[in-house]
């Protein structure tokens, strides 16, 4: 059985929708596209090779952010690039309701609903499936709890408009921090495991005599 790992990128606000360009994703107008390239630098760099390269096994996308992928990696053919070695090696699985064929090599897709796909990729995989970007896809695997880890670069940045990655719809679950680091420009990396139920309480003072 696999660990389904979410690793996304967001702002302050939760903004996940186009990092890395103004024409990444301009859904309902978003003007804000690349809103993470000033915060790149040789720390968030390191953070990125070691997300890729040591701990993740297979690579789980929606459409979108896979056809962003496909265009761009396979391109980089630098040996030495370990982030465009891994990611164009590893077994990609990709949900779409559009595609009907996959270029990008070792990818495949996902058949029939997508919940009910990755709930038995998780079950046949061994080590760990990550997704990235995806916010469609992220959402559903919100809605039906698949999510068992969640792996978060905080920029420091607030848009106050743009597609978030938490949602209505998400499944109540709690979470504990076990990793905490800050890049050199301000960018915080947070890996949050499942911690069970949320548990509640209440602040209202006992009566008093």
């Amino acid at each position: 059985m696999s660990t389904l790992i979410v690793t996304a990128f967001v702002t302050l606000d939760g903004v996940m929708q186009a990092p890395g360009g103004p024409d990444e994703d301009v859904d309902s107008g978003f003007t804000h596209g690349g809103w993470q390239v000033p915060y790149v630098d040789d720390d968030f760099m390191g953070l990125m090779t070691g997300v890729f390269e040591h701990t993740a096994d297979h690579l789980l996308l929606g459409r979108k952010t896979y056809d962003i992928f496909a265009t761009y990696w396979p391109r980089v053919t630098d040996p030495d690039n370990s982030i465009a070695v891994k990611l164009n090696s590893m077994p990609k699985y990709v949900a779409s309701r559009t595609r009907n064929s996959l270029e990008w090599n070792n990818s495949q897709l996902l058949e029939g609903d997508a919940a009910e796909a990755v709930a038995r990729l998780k079950q046949e995989l061994d080590g760990v499936l990550m997704t990235q970007g995806s916010s469609d896809l992220i959402r559903t695997l919100q809605q039906h709890d698949l999510v068992d880890e969640y792996r978060l670069l905080i920029n420091p940045v607030i848009l106050g408009t743009g597609k978030r990655l938490f949602a209505e719809g998400a499944a109540p679950t709690a979470w504990r921090l076990t990793e905490s680091r800050t890049t050199g420009v301000g960018v915080q990396y947070c890996v949050y495991q499942r911690a069970g139920k949320p548990e509640y309480g209440t602040f209202e003072l006992d009566e008093q005599d």
